[in-house]
């Protein structure tokens, strides 16, 4: 038996169009007894929404087979944070859920944020970075969802966590104290828990060479480049997270 993590936007699909040829190569890996799970960086939206956006599309999901960064968010915040400490979240109402259902505490308020969660928001605004700026310098952690810059969409990229990452580092001159999404040990940990395998008997598939790539190698699973996305064939053979295999799309994964 060996596990198949695949990463979602880039990988599966883009935007609402699924990559042509994804659902029957989960279906084969499935029906051969190989386990399927799909992680993804992307926290806006509920762990829910994907597995009902990939049932549609033709790939049976529950929400069990989902995981994202603000899950993984919530699950170190929940074993982190102490007794009268509170979190401010820089994000949208799907990670802030998130938060709340594994009894984060949360707050509007400089002076009792202890934590940021600092996230994808697109209503991000001045207001928002010298908020998150002044707890910094109060003393507050920063933990970033997810490190992406972009997101792929079917007709282009938009900005992602990674351009407040970036904002935030030049203002206060120090790097986020920690990322949880991929491709931190975190992640890793996280989703080989959750498939319950070793990494050696894994497979990571995704479009990122900075992100899925790298936690893949990183984790000593076998990693999966897709040309579906973001890096190409021309990036990874220049970049330092060389993947193991390098394959057109999710439909050529059963090949390997």
């Amino acid at each position: 038996m060996k596990g198949y993590i695949f990463d979602l936007d880039g990988t599966v699909y883009l935007g609402d169009t699924m990559i042509e040829g994804a659902a029957l190569a989960i279906s084969q890996l499935r029906d051969r007894g190989d386990k399927v799970v799909f992680l993804s960086n992307k926290p806006i939206a509920p762990r829910i929404s994907y597995a009902e956006k990939l049932t549609k599309m033709g790939i049976p999901t529950s929400i069990h087979d989902v995981l994202n960064s603000s899950l993984i968010v919530a699950r170190y915040l929940q074993r982190h944070v102490k007794q009268g400490q509170h979190v401010y979240v820089v994000g949208e109402e799907p990670i802030c859920e998130e938060l709340r259902l594994h009894g984060v505490p949360l707050t509007d308020e400089g002076h009792k944020t202890d934590y940021v969660v600092l996230s994808w928001d697109r209503s991000f605004n001045y207001d928002t970075l010298n908020f998150v700026y002044q707890a910094v310098l109060r003393g507050a952690m920063v933990i970033a969802s997810n490190p992406d810059s972009t997101c792929p969409l079917e007709d282009g990229t938009l900005p992602d966590t990674g351009t407040f990452i970036a904002a935030l580092e030049a203002a206060t001159g120090r790097p986020v104290d920690l990322v949880v999404g991929k491709p931190s040990p975190i992640a890793a940990e996280a989703v080989l828990q959750h498939i319950g395998l070793d990494s050696s008997n894994c497979f990571m598939i995704g479009d990122r060479l900075e992100t899925d790539i790298k936690m893949g190698n990183d984790a000593g699973m076998s990693s999966v480049l897709v040309l579906t996305g973001i890096s190409t064939r021309e990036m990874a053979q220049n970049d330092v997270c060389r993947p193991k295999y390098i394959i057109p799309s999710i439909k050529d994964i059963i090949y390997l």
